[in-house]
């Protein structure tokens, strides 16, 4: 009989868990990050303003969110907007996210990679001169590329000294 009880119990709380869960997939529109259209990214207020400067900038004609936010291999894409969903996804429930949005390390590198990777002329002749330092970062300089200049941006990487 407590077996049964528990057994009941545990089934009601993962349908719960379940139910809870394609809830706020679908009312937060969580599907819509499974694709790559930019407007997917608005479904935060908050990132109204980043694709809005991105709308007006010229890599609006030659990339989109996930060209410079994802990285290119599909297993890796999807981990990377699995966890940016959830952390996203956590900080706006708890109303813990800051006013400076902040970029992850993890997230700073696929950036900077995508940087190089688009640009690899110029990355050559910047980094020809400066070979020998510990290497410059393209963000360090160019946070704001590919978004407003009046946007607040504080990536975590430069705040924890990596230049």
């Amino acid at each position: 009989m407590k077996t049964r009880l528990l057994s009941m119990i545990l089934a009601v709380c993962i349908g719960l868990i379940i139910g809870v869960g394609f809830y706020t997939f679908i009312y937060a529109k969580g599907y819509s990050h499974l694709a790559s259209d930019p407007a997917a990214c608005t479904n935060c207020h908050v990132m109204r303003g980043y694709y809005d400067g991105w709308a007006k900038s010229t890599h609006h004609a030659a990339a989109t969110c996930n060209d410079c936010h994802t990285p290119t291999n599909a297993v890796a894409k999807l981990a990377t907007k699995t966890s940016n969903g959830f952390f996203h996804s956590f900080a706006f429930t708890s109303g813990r996210f800051p006013d400076a949005i902040q970029m992850r390390a993890a997230n700073y590198e696929v950036t900077e990679r995508a940087c190089r990777n688009c640009h690899q002329d110029l990355v050559q002749v910047v980094n020809g001169p400066h070979a020998h330092g510990t290497g410059l970062a393209c963000l360090h300089c160019h946070a704001t590329v590919g978004h407003s200049q009046n946007l607040a941006f504080a990536p975590i990487a430069l705040a924890e000294g990596k230049q």
